[in-house]
């Protein structure tokens, strides 16, 4: 199994394990709180040590799930990375007369949140705090406010954005004393458009690695039945046998080839299926194997 180091996620830190696990479907794994800490020290043992969460997983669920497990052993969590996300306020039983889905970036807001997130995980400080989704009312100014008032309280360690376009970036960026230290962006075969919008460049830039979500598609690389996903999974497989390899092994290799160096989150509560992710980092595919999923997604040849 391929050996995992600790990476700099950006030039100020912090470290993180090359491969992240994600807990967003934590509800749907229908674990009891000893599984579930046996499931995070069991991926801790493979060096998968960074773990992603948000406020809104499992309609604000995950987190106290992930907390529950965390509690039969303190100690575990000084082995872990943690990063949550706020921002979104979703339609919920545990907001009954919220009317519709919508962002909040407020001071008050973000520091409700990561007050609400620290006490479901059972933590005194979250590692990074993300902003989940480019908000069209943010107050860069107000934000950098909450980070600040966060950071003096010992509540954030590090600020970073999910889905944020460059120019989003550099907006927030330029009321922060503190260097945002990531940008969680989609990327996989079928939707990878941050690699051509300027964002990965940016980040390269930066010297900032991405952390990359829904790397597998949410299972429409293996089962969609578009001719995008089709010819795709065609292409992945047909690599995959050059390889010795799997699809998902081969799809995490691409990600992960790019030079921006992203983090992949893996969503699967299956230890094997960590496991096998991890063996991804024994594949390097050539530049040709790499552009021949681009030409599969994009039905066309490069120009």
């Amino acid at each position: 199994m391929s050996e995992l180091t600790a990476t700099s996620i950006s030039p100020v830190g912090p470290y993180f394990s090359p491969l992240v696990q994600g807990y967003w479907r934590l509800d749907d794994w229908q674990m009891t709180p000893q599984q579930r800490l046996s499931f995070l020290k069991a991926h801790i043992d493979l060096g998968i040590t960074t773990v992603d969460h948000a406020d809104i997983y499992g309609d604000y669920r995950c987190e106290s799930l992930f907390g529950q497990a965390l509690k039969l052993e303190p100690s575990v969590r000084q082995k872990i990375q943690v990063v949550s996300k706020c921002d979104i306020k979703l339609v919920s039983e545990a907001a009954p007369t919220r009317k519709i889905n919508h962002y909040d970036t407020s001071y008050r807001h973000i520091i409700q949140s990561v007050d609400n997130s620290l006490s479901r995980l059972g933590v005194e400080r979250l590692d990074v705090l993300l902003l989940h989704r480019p908000d069209a009312l943010m107050d860069a100014d107000e934000v950098a406010e909450a980070f600040t008032t966060l950071r003096h309280h010992g509540k954030v360690k590090h600020l970073g954005v999910s889905n944020f376009s460059p120019s989003q970036f550099d907006l927030l960026q330029s009321r922060l004393d503190e260097s945002l230290v990531t940008n969680q962006v989609e990327i996989n075969p079928l939707r990878f458009d941050v690699i051509h919008d300027g964002t990965l460049d940016q980040l390269q830039r930066l010297r900032i690695k991405p952390m990359a979500w829904s790397c597998l598609a949410g299972g429409e690389l293996f089962n969609g039945d578009s001719a995008q996903a089709t010819r795709v999974r065609e292409t992945l497989q047909v690599i995959a046998d050059e390889f010795g390899a799997t699809i998902d092994q081969v799809i995490y290799a691409w990600v992960m080839r790019l030079p921006s160096a992203p983090l992949p989150i893996i969503g699967s509560g299956n230890i094997e299926r960590v496991k096998s992710a991890i063996n991804a980092r024994s594949l390097t595919l050539s530049r040709e194997q790499w552009y021949r999923i681009w030409v599969a997604s994009k039905g066309h040849n490069v120009p």
